[in-house]
């Protein structure tokens, strides 16, 4: 059986601490799948299109990473999609304990399918999409948080 993940989040816009977690968790998984989930609680910045276009350039050359995006719950989107694993990155202890409880509700809804926790490097703990997102809205230079595909397009 392959080892595949699903790497879910919305990726508005990806960021250089999405690609620590994506980078470092390659070896652990057969196949990662980057999952841009749609969240109607939140207004995206950017267009999935964008999103997508984002990280296919990014990930182009790699065949062990693909890219969808879904609605709905993410274990459906595991099914879908074949993964057998839930990636998520932590970035401070508030993460885990929120990302736990989501982890325990994906177990109940699907005891096949497990979360795998990864921890940012301590020089991305600061880096969020949200952050992000208000330092472009407000004019700021976000190029050091951002990959260059994003970056440059901005």
């Amino acid at each position: 059986m392959q080892r595949i993940a699903l790497f879910p989040g919305t990726f508005d816009p990806i960021t250089i601490g999405h690609l620590d977690i994506i980078h470092r968790a390659l070896p652990l998984f057969d196949k990662l799948v980057i999952g841009i989930g749609r969240n109607v609680n939140k207004t995206a910045m950017f267009s999935e299109e964008q999103r997508m276009k984002w990280i296919k350039e990014i990930f182009g050359d790699n065949p062990n990473v693909s890219v969808v995006v879904y609605e709905g719950l993410t274990v459906e989107c595991c099914r879908k999609v074949g993964a057998n694993f839930i990636l998520r990155g932590i970035r401070y202890v508030n993460d885990f304990e929120y990302e736990k409880a989501i982890a325990d509700m994906n177990r109940s809804l699907d005891k096949d399918i497990e979360t795998v926790f990864l921890t940012c490097l301590p020089q991305f703990t600061s880096v969020a999409s949200t952050l992000v997102r208000d330092v472009i809205r407000n004019g700021g230079d976000a190029r050091q948080f951002l990959p260059d595909a994003v970056s440059k397009s901005l």
